[in-house]
Formats: C-alpha cells, sequence, structure tokens
C-alpha cells in the first residue's frame, strides 16, 4: 500500500504504477518465470472504433505481447509486452505499419524528444548563463543550448540519436564543475511536457487544421448545392451555366467546385483507401467509397456530355444526372460533424485540466531573511516558502511558522476550511485563506499529491469497462459488414429492375450513413468525463471496471472502527452514583484523568482528553500500578484512586443500581469503567468511539437505492448490535479479527451478493482486495491510492453515497450511448438501404441527409457524456 502524501519509496522509485500514465513504462511481475512490462503510448491518426479495434487486435498478436487495449477517446494504447521478446521501438513499427503513429515513451516524457530541460541556480549575470551555453553547447551529442538568466532555466537541444537519459547525467555535472547546480525540471513541473500536455497541444493543432479545412470545404460546397439543386426549388441560373441551355457547363461548374472541397476532405481518401487496400477498412473507408463513387459517376456522365456535345439530347439527361453535390456536401458534413466531435472530446479532459491549474507558477522562496520569488521549477525538498493569504500552497510541505485556514475543497471535495499550525502538512493546490505561512518542501514534482491524483485520474481515464467489450466485437466486423450491405442493396435494386442513378443512391446512402465512431466513444467518453468529475468532488476511481462494478453493488460492507465511528474513543459521560454538586464531579475527573495521564491505553488518553477539554489539569501521581485486563491505581493528592472493571475497582461488590448503570452503558455499544476513592465506588465513566454524525442519513440513503448494508466488526456482538441500531444497520457480523475480513466478504459474495467493502485501507486492505469493489476512506490529503478500487478523500461517509451515484450515473450515461449508437445504425441502415420504400412505398435516404446524421451521432454521444461534468449526488 502506498500513501500519496509520501513520495516513491526507495524500492519502487523507477516503476511505479502510476508512471504508464504518464508515457513511461512499469514493471509487472506477473510470474516467477517472466517479467512483464506495462507502457502506455499516444497513438495518432485514428478516427473510429475500428481503427482502434485494429491496432487492438494487430498488436494483441503480436509475440511477447500479453495485451493491448486502445482508449479511442483518449487516443492511447496500453500494452503489457514480455521485453526480452518483443520491445517498444518493434511495438511502435507494427502499429506505424497499419497506418498509424505509436509515440514512443520517452518522447513522451520528454514533450519533444530531442529537447531537456534544466533550472540552473548560482547565476547572476548574463556572463554566468553564456558561459554555460559554451561549456553544454560543447558537449558531445549537443545540438544546442539556450540558457535563460531572467527565468533561471536551460533548454539543452540534443543531436538526433542522442538518448536523453544518458545526456541528463552528465550535463548535471558538467554544469557543476562550474560552480552553478542544474536540476532536471520534472514532468509535473513543466507545463510543456508529459503526455497530457503533448495530447493538448496535438488536439488545438488539429482543431486548428480542420478549422482551416472546413472554410473551403463550406465556401465551395455550399454554391454547389445551389447549382445542383437551384432550378428545382425555383432559383434560375444564368444561361451559361444552365442545364437546359449548356449543359456541359453545368457539369464542369459543378466539377471546379466539388474539386476544392475534396481536397480539403483529401485525408478521408488517403487513410479509407489505404485501410481499404490493406483490407482493414474503417469509417473514412466508408466516406472515400460513397463520395468517390458519386465523383466517378458524376465524372464520367461529365465527360459522355463533352463527348457527345451540349446539343445531343441525352446530355441535358446526363446533366440532371450528377452527383457532384452530393460528394461535396457529404465531405462538408462529416468534417464538420467530426470538428464537432473532436472539440467535445476535448472537453472530456476538463477535470486534469482544472486539477494542472490549481499550482501556481511561481513561489516566494525565504533565504538568508530575504524574499525571492522563483519559477515553480526551481523549487526544491528542504527550501523555505512563504505563502499569504489567499495564495496557492505551491508544493506538499510542513507548516514551520504561522497558523491559518486552508481551503482543501479542490482535492478532497470538503468545503469547510482546515486549520493548519505548527506541524501540520499542507497540499499543492490547496488555498491559504486567512494567515500568513511559512512552509517547509516535503515533495515537489510528480511526488505531489496533486501529480499524483492526476496521474491516477488519467490512468482511469484510459482504461476500459467490460461494458465496452460487446461494441469492441462490433466494430471490429462493422465496416465490412456495411460495405457487402451497401453492395448487396445497390446490386439487389438494379436486379430489381430500378435505374442504375437509383441503385447508386442507394448504395452510397447506405456508405455514409453507418456510423462505428459512435460505438466506439460511447464507453470511454463517459468513463473519462466521470473519473474526472469524481476527482473534482474527492472521489478516485481506479479505472472503468471499478466504475462499472460500483453501479452493481446490492451489498455493502462497512468496517465499523474509523468508517462508521470516528475512530478514536472519547469520554462521552461520567455519572455520579452518588448526589453531587458539579465541582464533586469535576474533583473525580480531575483525580481520576491525572491517574490515567500515566497510563498508555487508548481509553486513558480518552479520558485525558475529556478533562483537558474541561481545563482540567493532571495532579501528580504515586504509587501508580498497571494491572493488564482489570485497570489502574494510584495515589492522587493522598486518595487511593482506581478505575477499571467491577472486580479491580470495587473488589467485585456494587449495588444493584450501579450494576444495572454498567449494562445500561454496555447496552449503548460504550465501555464503561468504574472510578473509586479510597475503595469505594463514586462514578462510571463511558467512553466510546462515536458513531459519525452522517451515519444514519448515509445508511438510509443507500438502503433507498435497494443496498443491504452490513457492519462488519471485531467488538462484541452485544457493543456491535448497539453501535449498529443507532447507525440504523440490521445486518451485524461481530467478532471477526482482521485477518478473517476478507473471508467474510468472500462469503457475502457466495450468497450470491455483489459486494462493496468500504474501509479505511489499513487493516482491512485484504478484504477490501477481495471484495467485488473496494472503498477506502481517506482523511483527507493524507489518503492511501492504492488502497481500494476506490478512494475516498475525505473522511465523511456522504463520499461514498457519491460514488454509487456517480457510478450509476456514469454507467447509466454509457448504456444510453450505446443505445443511440448502436439504434442509430439498426434503424439508419434498413432505411438507407430503400427497405420503407420497398415494403410500404415509404421514403428513401438521400445521401446527404444520410451523411449529415452520421455526423450527428458522434457528438450526440460525446455531448451526452458530458453532461456528467455538471453531476451532483
Amino acid at each position: 500500500m502506498t500513501d500519496i502524501s509520501n513520495g516513491p519509496s526507495a524500492d519502487s522509485m523507477e516503476n511505479t504504477p502510476t508512471d504508464a500514465a504518464n508515457g513511461i513504462e512499469q514493471d509487472t511481475a506477473l510470474s516467477e518465470e517472466a517479467l512483464v512490462k506495462a507502457a502506455r503510448m499516444p497513438v495518432r491518426g485514428m478516427t473510429c472504433a475500428v481503427c482502434a479495434g485494429r491496432i487492438e487486435k494487430v498488436v494483441g498478436r503480436m509475440e511477447g505481447v500479453q495485451s493491448a487495449n486502445v482508449n479511442l477517446a483518449a487516443e492511447l494504447l496500453d500494452v503489457h509486452y514480455a521485453p526480452d521478446a518483443v520491445s517498444l521501438e518493434t511495438i511502435a513499427e507494427k502499429v506505424g505499419a497499419i497506418g498509424f503513429e505509436a509515440i514512443l515513451p520517452d518522447a513522451v516524457a520528454a514533450g519533444e524528444p530531442d529537447v531537456l530541460r534544466f533550472g540552473i541556480r548560482g547565476m547572476h549575470c548574463a556572463a554566468c548563463s553564456g558561459r554555460i551555453e559554451r561549456v553544454v553547447g560543447a558537449m558531445e551529442g549537443v545540438a544546442s543550448v539556450e540558457v535563460s538568466l531572467a527565468s533561471d532555466s536551460a533548454a539543452v537541444h540534443l543531436q538526433d540519436g542522442v538518448s536523453s537519459r544518458d545526456m541528463v547525467e552528465a550535463i548535471v555535472s558538467r554544469v557543476a564543475g562550474l560552480g552553478f547546480e542544474a536540476e532536471p525540471v520534472a514532468e509535473a513541473q513543466d507545463g510543456g511536457t508529459g503526455l497530457w500536455e503533448l495530447q493538448q497541444e496535438e488536439n488545438r493543432n488539429r482543431l486548428a487544421a480542420m478549422r482551416a479545412r472546413l472554410i473551403p470545404a463550406f465556401l465551395f460546397a455550399l454554391p454547389l448545392l445551389v447549382i445542383s439543386m437551384g432550378e428545382m426549388v425555383g432559383l434560375p441560373l444564368p444561361a451559361i451555366i444552365s442545364p437546359h441551355h449548356n449543359p456541359l457547363g453545368f457539369a464542369l461548374v459543378q466539377l471546379a467546385l466539388v474539386l476544392p472541397v475534396m481536397w480539403s476532405g483529401r485525408d478521408f481518401y488517403r487513410i479509407g483507401f489505404r485501410n481499404l487496400w490493406q483490407l482493414a477498412p474503417n469509417m473514412d473507408s466508408l466516406i472515400a467509397v460513397g463520395t468517390g463513387a458519386a465523383f466517378v459517376y458524376s465524372a464520367w456522365n461529365t465527360f459522355e456530355i463533352a463527348l457527345h456535345g451540349p446539343h445531343d439530347a441525352t446530355s441535358m439527361v446526363r446533366a440532371m444526372d450528377l452527383y457532384f453535390e452530393s460528394a461535396a456536401v457529404l465531405i462538408a458534413l462529416v468534417s464538420l460533424g467530426k470538428y464537432f466531435e473532436t472539440r467535445s472530446r476535448a472537453h472530456t479532459s476538463d477535470a486534469i485540466r482544472s486539477l494542472m491549474e490549481l499550482t501556481p507558477d511561481t513561489a516566494i522562496l525565504l533565504r538568508n531573511g530575504e524574499q525571492q520569488e522563483i519559477p515553480l521549477a526551481q523549487v526544491r525538498t528542504s527550501d523555505t516558502l512563504l505563502v499569504r493569504p489567499g495564495e496557492r500552497i505551491p508544493v506538499d510541505a510542513t507548516v514551520i511558522e504561522g497558523r491559518s485556514s486552508v481551503d482543501e475543497s479542490m482535492l478532497t471535495g470538503e468545503s469547510i476550511p482546515v486549520t493548519k499550525d505548527v506541524g501540520d502538512t499542507v497540499a499543492g493546490g490547496t488555498m491559504n485563506t486567512t494567515g500568513m505561512l511559512t512552509i517547509r518542501v516535503d515533495r515537489v514534482g510528480a511526488d505531489t499529491v496533486l501529480a499524483r491524483i492526476i496521474r491516477l485520474v488519467q490512468d482511469a481515464q484510459g482504461s476500459k469497462a467490460p461494458i465496452a467489450n460487446l461494441a469492441d466485437r462490433v466494430s471490429l466486423y462493422f465496416v465490412p459488414t456495411v460495405m457487402g450491405l451497401a453492395l448487396l442493396s445497390g446490386a439487389v435494386w438494379l436486379l430489381s429492375g430500378a435505374d442504375f442513378t437509383f441503385a447508386l443512391r442507394i448504395f452510397i446512402a447506405v456508405m455514409v450513413i453507418a456510423c462505428p465512431c459512435a460505438m466506439g466513444l460511447a464507453t470511454p467518453t463517459s468513463i473519462m468525463v466521470g473519473t474526472g468529475r469524481g476527482a473534482q468532488l474527492g472521489v478516485l476511481i481506479k479505472n472503468g471496471a471499478a466504475l462499472e462494478a460500483a453501479g452493481s453493488v446490492n451489498t455493502l460492507v462497512f468496517d465499523k472502527t474509523g468508517t462508521l465511528t470516528h475512530g478514536s474513543p472519547e469520554l462521552v459521560e461520567l455519572i455520579m452514583l452518588q448526589d453531587a454538586d458539579e465541582a464533586a464531579r469535576q474533583d473525580v475527573l480531575r483525580l481520576v484523568a491525572s491517574l490515567e495521564a500515566v497510563s498508555e491505553h487508548p481509553l486513558a488518553a480518552a479520558i485525558v482528553r475529556g478533562a483537558k477539554a474541561q481545563g482540567l489539569a493532571p495532579l501528580p501521581v504515586q504509587n501508580f500500578l498497571a494491572v493488564p485486563g482489570k485497570g489502574v491505581q494510584g495515589t492522587v493528592q493522598g486518595r487511593d484512586v482506581r478505575i477499571g472493571n467491577v472486580g479491580f475497582a470495587a473488589a467485585g461488590m456494587l449495588e444493584d443500581q450501579a450494576a444495572a448503570l454498567l449494562d445500561e452503558q454496555a447496552a449503548q455499544g460504550r465501555t464503561p469503567l468504574l472510578a473509586a476513592l479510597d475503595g469505594v465506588p463514586v462514578a462510571v465513566l463511558a467512553v466510546a468511539d462515536k458513531l459519525k454524525e452522517e451515519a444514519p442519513e448515509v445508511v438510509r440513503r443507500l438502503r433507498s437505492m435497494g443496498i443491504n448494508v452490513v457492519m462488519l466488526t471485531g467488538d462484541n456482538e452485544r457493543t456491535a448490535r448497539a453501535v449498529a441500531a443507532e447507525a440504523g444497520i440490521e445486518t451485524v457480523i461481530a467478532g471477526v479479527l482482521p485477518e478473517q475480513k476478507d473471508r467474510t466478504v468472500a462469503e457475502l459474495q457466495e450468497k450470491g451478493g455483489i459486494v462493496g467493502m468500504v474501509g479505511d485501507g489499513i487493516n482491512d486492505a485484504p478484504a477490501l482486495a477481495r471484495a467485488d469493489v473496494g472503498i477506502a476512506m481517506g482523511t483527507g490529503i493524507d489518503v492511501a491510492v492504492e488502497a481500494g478500487d476506490i478512494v475516498l478523500m475525505k473522511g465523511a461517509l456522504h463520499g461514498v453515497l457519491t460514488a454509487l451515484a456517480l457510478s450509476r450515473a456514469t454507467v447509466a450515461n454509457i448504456r444510453q450511448n450505446l443505445f443511440w449508437a448502436f439504434g442509430y445504425n439498426v434503424l439508419g441502415i434498413p432505411v438507407a438501404m430503400g427497405v420503407l420504400y420497398a415494403l410500404f412505398d415509404g421514403p428513401t435516404l438521400s445521401p446527404m441527409i444520410a451523411g449529415g446524421a452520421m455526423a450527428l451521432s458522434s457528438v450526440s454521444v460525446v455531448s451526452n457524456a458530458l453532461r456528467l461534468r455538471f453531476f451532483r449526488a
């Protein structure tokens, strides 16, 4: 188990599970004989679910590859492979051979494959920066160096083929030899590097390129549509381009207008025909064949018109049988749909963007009594920083001076600011609200709480849910099936006596209405938005499988101590056995607390805290004696004080009224202790681990969701029943040792339950792992992210409701998307084939309308997923 408040251990520093999220390899020992590595690589060039499925199929069949998963929405390839059998370079080459580009982890980690960035300390003038530039620039393997005195940074451009890993240490050493300090800028510190930033930059460039191509597409497609359809709706055309007066001019002007549109959509043909040639057609193939057929047929008719002359009787007929506008409008509409889809998909990572924006760009460094504002990239562990009121805390640190309230809501979802005093820890990205804080840096860059949360969310967003399996299987065979149906329907209509133009229109409509993209995007977009929204609400969901499983949970097991309860005993009541005033009561509490102050028992600490809360300081104790399992005794201010069980404090002699009082407290789930002064019982002190205030409401709401709530505890049956009754829980499993909890969960699963386990992730880790969904309760920023499938950043039980409700909402969203994606194709393709026309003399589908519907189907799926951004429990 790894605590996110701490950096990686020495053992795991090089291969942490979250490294794969940033395009870095990780080791996964799957057996004693073989070592399997996991890597994540961005993939360029995918346009639909068929592309993703093809990459999975081809890479998955490679020798040495254990599994390959492609996320179309995130454009990522996750691969588990044996490095002894196959290398990442070979895998990337295989991906490239089928027409896509896989970016190797080294290139991702560097942002630019040949650029290393460093923070430089010790420079005072231009001579310093110039010296570093000259010396480092002369090193073998270095192409050029740019040192900025203003930002105390350096960018080192490497020559082609030079390994960045080998050069980092050499550059640091060479700069140190000059009397300066060079520190590589960690990925999470440099806003220009890292997988997410690389993808965002590519997405911005892609959108810009798509916008640039949309302009000529519509600029030429709209007048083409007016010219081709104008006379049908009563718009007269000049004689020079009228089909009745000049058929050749009418055809040539359409040909001239369609060519720029096809050039703007050239990627459809470049990718589509290439994949078709490789017997792996995708959505681009459908568009390319459909519009290509319309263009070739129309171009042939244009040639026939030119060959026979404008006055030939057939020329006017051929002029009215052109489909240039279908090809142009289809390309324009599909391009517009892809643009909206890409722009919408960019919003699926809004949650990551908002998390990244929490960290300030600079920090105020305290050195020799002076304040110096420096770039965040140059902050190092053990530095002393100043954080003013209203500023964000730049890194994980410990408060060494000052007191303030810190708003941690952006990380934990907890809206109430937390008071921070000397010795308390603070997390980077949180907001200092009221006071001035001086902090000592504990962790920077990729080791901070915020950076690890971001990586966890990235991991989750790149994962798949089991519900996506059907769509993945269908998408593999979808395009070939559609192409077969298009050919079949066109041939059937032709053989049944329909003219060629009607059969061609049917063929094109079937080709362009089918949309594998909607199926490929239905699941990953919802997962990306759902997991991102969860992070904003303080709910960290590890992967798509956990997200889906949480929505199906019908039995939820709560560990009692620290989960349903606060986890620390408190003094809840002191009952005098004889009538006494408040002063006497205070005296008894002070004497008992003084004795317990010497003890190390957890119950003793609760009594001491209770006395301190009432302003009672402990008194000196003589002759202290602790009797294990019974109690403690000693002399305080000359009086013999005892506290413990009845046999110890009262030598087994107790009045019925006092005995009943002890039984009553035990029945309420409390631990009753008897206090005696000079051998006479005087009071009963009730200590209890108090139930969290929200527990009854949360249990009630869980039951209203149809979930059976179970309490699991090592306490005795009587105490457990009392606590469960207070929380509203009917099913109680008591007397269970920590090592037996996972077996109890397994028994519930054997009874047919889909079991979720809620615990603190410390002494119930096996049970969390055994459950279908393990939910680890956190206590703020110190939560352990490896503890469960779902991690709650705050200790409030409302987070459980949020997690389950978010899961159900996300799964419902996925089902809506899949219903629309499958329903659209199931209904749309038969209409495009002319089934309604054949059976009921109903309408046929224009290829332009079919193309527009196809474009909108993907946009609708992504837009529906984006609704999860506004989810509230």
